[in-house]
């Protein structure tokens, strides 16, 4: 099963996601978070499934020094076989834009669904840098290897029409994912992944990232480096992999999570779902009012 086809599964049972919350009690904040840098991935713009609407949330809260575009932020693979564009979609590429204009170093490294701007590599667009890869040193002085990471997915490389295959078939999990969520805000419940869920389960799947990990910790090792930071797979996670540290910023489709730095060096992993369902929990309980 093409790891495209298959985003977001869970680790295995002995290596827990740590996937701690960056905001003070998930909440809402009355001044933005301040971060060194910022890395996002997989928001394909242009799908049904994308979140722009948590992602717009999450960039009002934040600021950064440096933001990467760790790949596939639009799907070009969708909008050729059906065009699907909303008003949301052009406030996300126009937040990026603004945020390169204003002074954030903005490095945006096409994967493969938007694998069509890798013909513009080395360009500059609205302040917007585009390259195939990047070595990002952190402020301890660690260097990481940023890279989308679908040039070690061998489904990828030499069976595109399965990835294609595998993409279809998630685009109809999503599908369901979103009836599931429609039926949920009805009975007045926040967004939970039934999708994300499902994929869990599938062992094979989990073997397959294992494998995806291994193969890019492994190309951080050969060159020197102190860890690589990567997308495609939409599996958020922080785990020392062949003695270098592997870090996967997740997606903007399902788990909703991004990789930021301190400015002390130090990385986490935000979940802005879960913030996202905090702040609906946090309304809930303001609105019982308790009997005199």
């Amino acid at each position: 099963m093409p790891l495209d086809a298959t985003p977001d599964h869970a680790s295995p049972s002995a290596r827990p996601l740590a996937r701690p919350l960056g905001l003070p009690s998930a909440l809402p904040m009355a001044e933005k978070a301040s971060y060194r840098a910022v890395f996002l991935s997989d928001i394909h713009l242009g799908t049904r499934g994308c979140n722009a609407a948590f992602l717009l949330d999450f960039l009002a809260h934040i600021e950064c020094e440096k933001l990467y575009l760790v790949g596939d932020v639009v799907d070009g693979w969708r909008l050729k076989k059906s065009w699907y564009w909303q008003p949301q979609f052009d406030d996300v590429v126009r937040a990026f834009m603004d945020r390169a204009q204003a002074g954030t170093a903005v490095t945006y490294i096409p994967g493969n669904h938007d694998e069509m701007f890798r013909d513009w590599l080395g360009l500059e667009l609205r302040g917007i840098k585009l390259q195939g890869e990047a070595v990002h040193t952190a402020a301890d002085g660690r260097r990481f290897l940023v890279i989308h990471g679908d040039e070690f997915d061998g489904v990828i490389r030499y069976a595109k029409f399965l990835a294609h295959l595998g993409d279809w078939a998630y685009d109809w999990a999503l599908v369901v994912n979103r009836v599931f969520n429609a039926g949920r805000r009805r009975l007045g419940y926040p967004y939970w992944s039934l999708s994300q869920w499902l994929k869990r389960q599938v062992k094979e799947a989990v073997k397959a990232i294992d494998r995806f990990e291994t193969a890019l910790a492994g190309e951080a090792k050969r060159r020197g480096l102190d860890g690589v930071i990567c997308g495609h797979i939409h599996h958020a996670e922080m785990r020392t992999v062949s003695g270098v540290m592997y870090m996967n910023d997740g997606d903007w489709v399902e788990s909703c999570t991004a990789l930021v730095e301190h400015h002390d060096g130090r990385f986490e992993l935000l979940d802005w779902a879960a913030v996202m369902r905090a702040r609906h929990a946090a309304s809930q309980t303001s609105r019982v009012t308790v009997p005199a």
